[in-house]
């Protein structure tokens, strides 16, 4: 036994425990989560009219007295079982806001709907994937003597790709706080278009709200330079939202003249620094407003939900341009496993984090994201469907869901996180087999549809 790898030691001595088969029904009901959390207690469900005790449950009976509930982590690269779950469950929300379903009606099929993708302005030069980089017939250097251009065709995947051609000349100042401010930028966006769309049919801006309603949900992808960009579904609803019909005037190609003028036209100022001066920030040259149609003459619905769900997923140490974990000190940055240049904007997080001015930003406790601090899926009240609502209808499908007439009391404290060795293994055989199980089961139902 002595000779085995620890993790084999573990395992065997996990499999000899008497309770290890309600231990393997734990992990299997988690999903194979890979970091579960452990929680002691007890619920207790009685009848709201009797007060007679239906059910009564204690983890003093399960294996080392606790309970394994999934982290409901997002990020792959921290837990792949619950992030899938994650992923399944941003694609419905997604794809019930182009074609109905979970209380959408099916009617915002027709509706006006574009899918717009918003870039970060130039911080700079960088290397491009392209026939060529950057050619010059020129040539020229820099102030600091490094070339203007550059003449290689690099491969999509190569390391120089998105980096600067000068990092003295890149103004990663700028970059850091156009991520701190992202968020805010997009907030002005929304509310311009939706002036926008008031003043181009003759409304009072402030009586938008009774003729139409703007939804939409967005996610936060970062380019290869390390900037974020922003891909969302915006759709044109009535004043009441997904159940009621917009206006007559409300059509796609006027949603999309208003979001590519909003896009052009807004900014926000960051605060005044000594250091730093006052910065303009606004949207990048590249905007992108596609409509999509029920006709197939556009983006496909599934295939735009299973994008924005690719990307809730992914981590900004997936894209290289961060860390899934925060930095706490100067020396967590040189200690990072990123490129120069994204460690040279962790820097810059950290700098400007100890201006008193930028205090509000937080950018050290964000540096690890590069001074990015907006969620990575945000959505409008009315779009769809919610995260809470897709897990409470997973528990009533699962007969999890309390009754009406019944009443539950639950007593629960956390006690840890995490697996040993062995049922690390375990977990993760359980969650590779529901994965295969997946894919057997969407390859029968696609090749059952080709022959309907």
């Amino acid at each position: 036994m002595r000779q085995l790898p620890e993790v084999e030691r573990d395992a065997i001595r996990l499999a000899q425990d008497p309770q290890f088969p309600r231990l393997l029904e734990q992990i299997a009901a988690t999903g194979g989560c890979s970091r579960p959390v452990h929680l002691s207690g007890s619920t207790t469900t009685v009848d709201g009219a009797t007060g007679e005790i239906l059910h009564h449950y204690d983890t003093r009976d399960e294996p080392g007295e606790r309970l394994l509930v999934r982290c409901r982590n997002r990020r792959a690269t921290i837990c792949p079982a619950c992030s899938r779950l994650h992923a399944g469950d941003t694609y419905h929300l997604v794809r019930a806001g182009l074609l109905g379903g979970k209380n959408v009606p099916d009617s915002v099929r027709h509706r006006p709907r574009l899918f717009v993708t918003l870039t970060a302005p130039s911080f700079g030069p960088v290397h491009r994937a392209s026939e060529l980089c950057r050619p010059r017939r020129d040539g020229g250097t820099c102030e600091h003597g490094r070339p203007l251009g550059c003449g290689l065709i690099h491969t999509p995947d190569a390391p120089s790709v998105g980096r600067p051609l000068c990092p003295d000349c890149y103004d990663y100042t700028a970059h850091v706080l156009w991520h701190a401010h992202a968020s805010k930028l997009w907030d002005r966006f929304v509310i311009d278009v939706r002036r926008r769309l008031a003043s181009s049919v003759g409304l009072v801006q402030s009586r938008f709200a009774q003729h139409a309603r703007l939804s939409f949900a967005r996610v936060a992808e970062y380019q290869r330079r390390a900037a974020v960009h922003v891909h969302a579904v915006v759709r044109l609803d009535g004043p009441t939202g997904p159940d009621d019909e917009p206006p007559a005037w409300g059509t796609a190609e006027l949603l999309m003249d208003a979001i590519r003028a909003s896009a052009r036209r807004v900014l926000v100022h960051t605060p005044y620094s000594p250091a730093v001066g006052e910065l303009r920030l606004r949207w990048g040259a590249q905007i992108d407003a596609r409509p999509l149609r029920t006709d197939g003459d556009g983006p496909d619905d599934d295939a735009v939900a299973a994008y924005v769900a690719k990307y809730v997923t992914k981590g900004a140490s997936d894209t290289g341009a961060g860390t899934d974990y925060p930095l706490t000190a100067w020396g967590d940055i040189e200690s990072a496993p990123v490129s120069e240049h994204v460690r040279a904007l962790m820097r810059t997080c950290w700098r400007l984090g100890g201006l008193p001015e930028y205090a509000p930003l937080r950018l050290r406790a964000w540096g690890h994201t590069l001074g990015y601090r907006g969620h990575i899926l945000t959505k409008s009240r009315a779009y769809s469907t919610t995260y809470a609502a897709l897990r409470a209808e997973r528990a009533r499908h699962q007969g999890h869901a309390d009754l009406p007439e019944q009443i539950t009391e639950r007593h629960w404290r956390y006690v840890g996180s995490g697996h040993t060795p062995g049922a690390a293994l375990i977990a993760a055989g359980v969650a590779e087999d529901l994965v295969l199980a997946h894919e057997v089961a969407h390859e029968q139902a696609r090749l059952l549809r080709g022959h309907t």
